[in-house]
């Protein structure tokens, strides 16, 4: 994500609008339309503006114990649609349950625990992982 890791600062994405805006981007450079957003970690703070202005256009979307969550209210979460899968692993004991205490305020939401898993529990146990996700995806068609 532009401005994170080894990528260069990108003043365009220094606000939640720019944020926004580039995922939109993003999404209409590809082509896609109606895709599911997943977010783990630090790409929340792309993700959940997204969400929030947009879920509309979203089919489904899947925080993997992302940040940022704490910087929206209850009733934000509660105004969107979208169906969304929680994920985190059961190792995970700071952002994946503090995750889980925002967005468990999204109306459409189901979580999954990802057993034998930390922070990145994709990596972890990517087997369980999968197969929350596949489920998950399945049940969107």
């Amino acid at each position: 994500m532009p401005g994170y890791g080894d990528s260069p600062p990108a003043e365009k994405v220094a606000t939640a609008q720019g944020r926004v805006a580039f995922l939109d981007r993003v999404f209409q450079e590809l082509g896609m339309r109606r895709p599911v957003l997943i977010s783990p970690s630090m790409s929340g703070r792309f993700a959940l503006p997204f969400l929030l202005a947009r879920g509309d256009q979203l089919a489904g979307f899947v925080p993997v114990a992302p940040v940022g969550t704490k910087d929206y209210a209850a009733e934000q979460y509660q105004q969107v649609q979208t169906r969304t899968l929680i994920l985190y692993g059961d190792h995970d004991t700071s952002l994946g349950p503090q995750a889980l205490q925002s967005l468990r305020h999204l109306p459409r939401h189901r979580v999954a625990v990802v057993p034998d898993a930390g922070h990145a529990c994709y990596l972890d146990n990517p087997e369980d992982f999968h197969r929350a996700l596949l489920g998950f995806l399945h049940q969107l068609k």
